[in-house]
């Protein structure tokens, strides 16, 4: 069994928040009415120069905080799933003249935290920043983050000061999905900074509801609220907010339970009636996300075989899973919820046989004695990753029963999140025929077609597994060209029927995105959502 050691890089870092936030720290931070600080599982923050990394966690720490996107997602809400509202743009829609055309009117008045003003030359400098490698201003570190989630843009133009015009390479009535994950940043700003991105990153400018006040890597940030904020409804209630980097488990658990953090993402499962003992709160809600492994179709890989991507899943005890996460998940038995107008009726069920999974693996040639051998690539943690290596141990060894003998080459979570873009025929993944990643599901896009469609296997997009279906694909073209949601709905749970009768990945268990919370916080609205609103903290 593979055993994770952390690294002495990652403990470095949780110890440095923690002493950077030491009692002295606290006493100040206790001290300023309405200050918290909370405490990230990541062992660095994340992009601060526009385009967050580390995935789509990093959007709630250095994305939604510093930025605004031209099309938003409603997070101020808990008891039902938020939609897409304006942000940057008042309105968006696609032109009945050629309907590859999307114009967005662009939001008057808005201010950049450097005083500059926002406008349709700001949005197209900014396609240029992470889509046009020409431009001089070009950042590839941006890029790779914000490029596999923006597929369908073509082109783009400025057609008078407050309008833009996005071109698709196709029709696409999904494309306003797609335009949730781009931020806008300063132009003016980067030209003070003399034109250097690793300046910018420490003197940030965008249009969010927060500024940067400091920045330590791998360390902490400091935001404080951006009073002459454009929506005042997102103007913070709080004086400042501080997150500080504590990657392990316990070390969050304890600083939260020592005063040093007034709240935690990912409490440790064990630690809940602890937590709970202290008088912590601990929130959680339905959320988009599910924790599962994409298995690679390409030739030579053993998981071309049906018979063995079916045992996988059955093999699995999924409840015992939710049990190892103190309840803090559900079980997965497909890519979206039952729940979720896109489940379908697929015919394969997903659920624990372990006596069917033997025989499958016997049928396919292996056997508990002569197992199938397979390399899978998993990240050490972080944030979305749950209990990322007691739960790949806890697989790892319910496939062993059934004679699926899996070796774990363990990486840091950015470094799985670039395989993850990459796809599985990139060479760096020689000999790794999966990879575990967990994700956000909150739309179509994200959660079916960037996984499913051929036309995103890499560079294109995350269909990581290259996985090939000529109805698959003529199902995604009909969804992107209706504008009727009750038939895209239908055509969505058509292919996840498909995918999952496929078992396309190996689907373990939902996340529920859960927080610790000390009586510092007098309020935090937990959206059914992987981001999160933290102008809702106070």
């Amino acid at each position: 069994m593979t055993t994770f050691v952390p690294t002495r890089r990652s403990l470095m870092a949780g110890g440095a928040a923690l002493a950077a936030l030491g009692p002295a720290g606290r006493a100040h931070a206790a001290g300023a009415p309405g200050s918290l600080t909370y405490g990230i599982s990541m062992t660095d923050l994340p992009l601060t120069t526009g385009q967050p990394d580390r995935g789509a966690g990093g959007y709630q720490f250095t994305g939604l905080t510093l930025y605004d996107p031209l099309v938003a997602w409603e997070l101020d809400v808990s008891d039902r799933p938020g939609k897409m509202v304006p942000g940057l743009a008042t309105s968006w829609e696609s032109d009945p003249a050629d309907r590859k055309n999307w114009v967005f009117r662009l939001r008057d008045g808005v201010k950049f935290h450097d005083g500059s003003a926002f406008d349709a030359d700001a949005v197209i400098w900014n396609f240029d920043k992470v889509l046009n490698k020409e431009a001089p201003h070009f950042d590839q570190r941006q890029a790779a983050q914000v490029r596999p989630r923006l597929p369908g843009v073509a082109s783009y133009r400025k057609l008078d000061p407050m309008t833009v015009q996005v071109t698709t390479k196709n029709v696409d009535s999904l494309f306003p999905y797609q335009m949730l994950w781009f931020l806008i940043s300063s132009p003016a700003q980067y030209e003070k900074v003399g034109r250097d991105w690793s300046k910018f990153a420490f003197e940030p400018s965008g249009t969010g509801p927060f500024k940067l006040a400091k920045l330590l890597p791998r360390v902490s940030l400091e935001l404080v609220p951006n009073t002459a904020y454009w929506n005042p409804k997102r103007i913070s209630k709080l004086s400042s907010l501080t997150l500080a980097c504590v990657p392990e488990d316990l070390a969050r658990v304890n600083a939260l339970l020592s005063g040093n953090v007034d709240l935690i993402e990912a409490p440790a499962p064990d630690a809940v009636p602890r937590l709970k003992g202290a008088g912590m709160r601990i929130v959680g809600n339905d959320t988009p996300h599910v924790w599962n492994y994409h298995l690679s179709m390409l030739e030579g890989s053993p998981w071309r075989d049906l018979r063995l991507r079916k045992a996988a899943n059955l093999a699995i005890d999924r409840a015992g899973v939710v049990q190892l996460m103190g309840g803090l998940a559900t079980p997965a038995v497909g890519q979206v919820q039952p729940s979720s107008p896109w489940f379908g009726k697929p015919d394969f069920a997903i659920k624990t046989d372990v006596d069917q999974a033997r025989k499958l693996v016997e049928e396919a040639g292996f056997s508990v004695k002569n197992p199938l051998k397979t390399t899978i690539l998993i990240p050490s943690g972080g944030t979305g990753q749950m209990l990322s290596l007691p739960i790949n141990e806890y697989v790892q060894q319910s496939w062993a029963e059934v004679g699926i003998q899996a070796e774990f080459k363990v990486v840091e979570l950015e470094v799985a999140y670039t395989a993850w873009r990459q796809g599985a025929a990139d060479p760096s993944l020689k000999g790794v025929s999966a990879e575990n990643i967990a994700y956000v599901t909150s739309d179509p896009f994200y959660a079916i077609l960037r996984f499913y469609d051929s036309r995103q296997i890499s560079p294109n997009g995350v269909n990581w597994s290259h996985y090939r279906n000529t109805e698959v694909d003529a199902l995604c073209d009909k969804v992107k060209a209706s504008l009727d949601t009750a038939e895209q709905d239908r055509l969505l749970a058509r292919i996840h029927e498909i995918v999952v009768n496929d078992a396309v990945q190996v689907w373990v268990v939902h996340d529920t995105n859960s927080h610790a919370l000390s009586n510092r916080v007098k309020q935090y609205v937990q959206a059914q959502h992987w981001f999160q609103d933290l102008t809702t903290l106070a």
